[in-house]
């Protein structure tokens, strides 16, 4: 069978890779004060943190509507024999429920949702494709993907909490303590949801190397087919650091950098990064 594969543009994959793969990437809205932008065409994370540095003022994301779906999805239908589209989690945003409306008119599209975000979705996007071209049947790889999306492991440690704070997912106390304290907060994805784990102490460098060693020592659990590190940072040196610790940590075949988009970026603000792997 003839299978395309879609996804939002959460799933934060390089562009080397969406050609690699040949997915179609639907864009999230971006909402800079009363302009309004779609994810990464012709608005990047920079322009994000280029407008707060200059106005103080957060940028928004939105969900994509009903109709973007069933624009691409009637396309899409007609020219494959079935499309897959991955979804950021529902717990995130409406994109799942109204891709879910959207594909109600089309027989031979099936929506999932990844339970995750960024490169946790790039990581199922990856197998969707290696299942299609497998011949795989379709219902067959949304079943797959479903009991995968349990083995995801995502997480990002954050520089500042000055993002959060002022969208209002982080209290004022907290982010000026953990300022004063030089913390560093790793968030985790669980069961679709986001949660504060472990706080690192230190400079951004000296807590990456903590959160990688953190996350990989010791594991016995690790799916080691393939990584991804993600990131916000605008210098090379910190990815490049945590590169090295997961070569000391995990026998990964395949280390993937890619930038992290619009989304996380207007949440988590520069410097964010994070590993992202499955588990066995």
């Amino acid at each position: 069978m003839n299978i395309k594969i879609t996804a939002d543009s959460t799933c934060d994959l390089s562009p080397e890779l969406v050609r690699e793969l040949d997915v179609e990437i639907i864009p999230l809205y971006v909402i800079e004060d009363n302009a309004t932008f779609r994810d990464g065409v012709g608005y990047s994370p920079d322009n994000i943190f280029r407008h707060f540095e200059k106005t103080g003022h957060l940028c928004k994301t939105a969900a994509v509507n009903v109709s973007d779906y069933q624009e691409i999805f009637g396309r899409l239908s007609k020219q494959y024999d079935a499309v897959i589209h991955l979804n950021i989690s529902m717990d995130f945003s409406s994109c799942y429920q109204n891709a879910c409306l959207a594909a109600e008119e089309f027989p031979n599209v099936y929506v999932v949702d990844s339970r995750n975000l960024s490169t946790g979705i790039g990581l199922l996007v990856m197998c969707a494709v290696e299942m299609a071209r497998s011949g795989m049947p379709p219902q067959d790889i949304v079943r797959e993907l479903a009991t995968l999306t349990e083995k995801v492991e995502a997480s990002f440690i954050i520089d500042t909490l000055t993002y959060l704070q002022k969208g209002g997912r982080c209290s004022s106390v907290a982010a000026l303590g953990a300022s004063l304290l030089h913390l560093k907060p790793c968030i985790e994805v669980r069961d679709g949801k986001m949660s504060v784990g472990k706080k690192f102490r230190g400079s951004f460098e000296k807590a990456c190397v903590s959160y990688v060693r953190d996350r990989l020592e010791g594991r016995t659990d690790l799916d080691t087919s393939r990584i991804f590190i993600t990131h916000t940072c605008p210098d090379s040196a910190p990815v490049e650091l945590v590169r090295q610790q997961v070569l000391r940590y995990g026998d990964f075949k395949e280390i993937l950098i890619t930038k992290a988009g619009c989304t996380v970026s207007s949440h988590c603000g520069p410097n964010t990064l994070g590993i992202l792997f499955f588990r066995q």
